[in-house]
């Protein structure tokens, strides 16, 4: 039987944290969103000043990153790109640029997705959680 490593709830606190800190660094407020494999959500944080539509778009771009494989900006520039008919993708929700898949070892394990500043902000954030984890192996 094959094994793969897991997202625990630690290592989502961890991500979180640095995620934060990236934000705060900024003076960005955004909402974080952490989800396993699957795209269940582990953990979600809105921090002071985010727009409370962050707080479903973050999951969404988490979700779509965790069960595509690929960060939610491939299917954002899909789409930018004329194919309008991923739109009917089942699942898939959140097509912009700010969730990111966690990778180790070759398996997706999860997914950050980050809302409320601009796209390639949120996914600078999201990156910022996800070397956290890199980092505490």
């Amino acid at each position: 039987m094959n094994t793969k490593p897991f997202l625990t709830l630690d290592d989502a606190r961890a991500m979180a944290q640095a995620a934060e800190r990236e934000a705060l660094a900024h003076q960005w407020a955004v909402t974080i969103a952490i989800v396993d494999d699957g795209g269940h959500l582990l953990w979600l944080q809105r921090l002071d000043g985010a727009a409370p539509i962050s707080s479903q778009i973050a999951p969404a771009k988490a979700r779509t990153a965790a069960v595509g494989r690929r960060e939610s900006r491939v299917y954002e520039e899909m789409i930018n790109g004329g194919r309008v008919s991923f739109l009917s993708a089942p699942s898939l929700e959140g097509l912009l640029e700010g969730g990111v898949p966690v990778l180790v070892d070759g398996h997706c394990i999860g997914a950050v997705g980050v809302s409320g500043v601009k796209s390639s902000e949120d996914a600078q954030i999201a990156r910022a959680g996800i070397a956290a984890l890199s980092a505490a192996a």
